[in-house]
């Protein structure tokens, strides 16, 4: 037993606690108590633990609450929550926000001991590869950003440039093309790449939901809130909150996003208690800001916050000489998840996969490679195992919709509308070919009047 492992307990009944402390102290642990979720708050701010045993239900600030706030202040800590039988469900919910796992009462010790020290040793393993692909440079090879262009090689050295810098920063591009991970490699290669990196998409939560995901809320606040919620912003204190598809916030959350950005500073809904934050801003968006701050769709203020830095990653499209190496990445990583063994691509399907348009960017090219490796039975991928579809419904022609008299919003309509034809009006099929969700889908669709 490692005699430095640190243990804090917490719980509001005296005897069950201390039950436990005597327990724990024989298998040799150092045990920390804590009599309420409040309690533990402020015992994690002042000290790092291996591990929290948390009962779920206190009269005070309950587990599921305190978790969240103990995830944002460490999200490193493993918690493992105790509850009664009846109350599965809320622990349960407690392992979605972030819970390692749980524990019925009355305790099975043994199953305890067990879970305890492989949660212990999930989150030294998790510790020792942070070190491993620090000492080794993996830091954007860990990200999976996979390009030699001299597009691709430029967006790098200037993402590395904005990770040690606290700029915000403004990351374009169309939807596919790999935002998210420059966002991840602007995080974890930053200073604050030991603390939380929170993601928020816009796009996915519904106007009213928006601000409470952002700033939290006080229960009772509206209906459906029993209890307190920590914002994405609490849950980012110290760190960054990547916001994608910003342009879909509407004027009113802009404004609210403005000041916070501003303040440092923003009230949970319903409450009254002022909460200082400090996070770095990572935003992204798949439209021309510029052209919506002048069509009134967005804040100029804003605007002008946000683009501090902007990095535009380029269309798959505008760097061809990327798209072998990043197939041979997926069918590497997919034929081993798959258990096949695949050796590569025919010349005719590479040179098919090249000259294809890739509407869908990166993430289209991957959802393909992936789907011709689970049904292939040949040690090479071929021309037929590409499920790519043309308009006219042709199995392997490429789509040609790029043309130069057309605006981009227009490339994006008469795309997404010939590749539903050609999935033959099946939406989720079309949304997996063009690499994007069903939802975001939906939503371009009623733009277009179609439903």
């Amino acid at each position: 037993m490692d005699q430095r492992r640190d243990i804090l307990v917490v719980d509001d009944d005296t005897g069950h606690r201390t039950m436990l402390k005597t327990l724990l102290g024989g298998w040799g642990y150092r045990v920390f108590e804590a009599d309420d979720g409040s309690t533990a708050i402020a015992t994690v701010q002042k000290m790092p633990f291996d591990l929290i045993l948390m009962d779920i239900r206190m009269v005070k600030v309950s587990g599921l609450e305190a978790l969240e706030t103990i995830k944002g202040i460490n999200p490193a800590i493993p918690v493992i929550i105790m509850t009664a039988y009846s109350s599965v469900e809320s622990a349960i919910e407690a392992m979605k926000k972030g819970a390692y796992e749980y524990l019925t009462k009355p305790l099975d010790f043994e199953e305890m001991r067990m879970k305890m020290e492989k949660a212990m040793d999930h989150s030294k393993l998790k510790e020792e590869n942070r070190i491993l692909k620090e000492i080794i440079g993996e830091q954007f090879d860990s990200r999976n950003i996979i390009g030699s262009s001299p597009v691709m090689i430029n967006l790098l050295e200037t993402t590395s440039k904005a990770a040690a810098s606290e700029a915000t920063v403004l990351i374009t591009g169309e939807s596919g093309t790999g935002k998210e991970m420059i966002a991840g490699a602007i995080h974890f290669n930053s200073p604050r790449k030991d603390h939380p990196f929170i993601k928020l998409n816009c796009a996915a939560i519904s106007e009213g939901l928006l601000e409470s995901e952002l700033f939290g809320h006080e229960k009772g606040s509206f209906t459906g809130a029993i209890r307190r919620r920590e914002g994405r912003f609490r849950q980012a204190h110290q760190g960054s909150l990547f916001l994608d598809e910003i342009s879909e916030m509407s004027l009113a959350m802009q404004a609210k996003l403005l000041r916070v950005i501003q303040e440092k500073e923003f009230t949970r809904v319903g409450g009254e208690e002022v909460i200082f934050v400090d996070v770095r801003i990572i935003a992204a968006t798949n439209k021309d800001l510029l052209s919506e701050v002048k069509n009134g769709n967005f804040r100029e203020d804003l605007y002008y916050r946000l683009n501090v830095i902007t990095l535009k990653v380029p269309p798959l499209r505008s760097r061809r000489e990327d798209i072998p190496l990043l197939s041979e990445h997926f069918l590497t990583m997919f034929s081993q998840k798959n258990h096949k063994d695949i050796k590569g691509f025919t010349p005719q399907a590479m040179d098919r996969i090249i000259k294809y348009d890739w509407p869908g960017n990166v993430r289209q090219l991957m959802n393909t490679i992936e789907s011709a490796v689970v049904l292939s039975n040949s040690p090479y991928l071929a021309e037929q195992d590409l499920p790519i579809i043309s308009p006219e419904g042709e199995p392997g022609q490429p789509v040609h919709l790029i043309t130069p008299e057309l605006p981009l919003d227009e490339v994006e309509k008469t795309t997404i509308l010939k590749t539903l034809e050609a999935a033959r009006g099946n939406k989720s099929e079309a949304a997996r070919r063009l690499g994007i969700t069903r939802v975001t889908l939906h939503k371009k669709l009623r733009r277009y009047g179609v439903t």
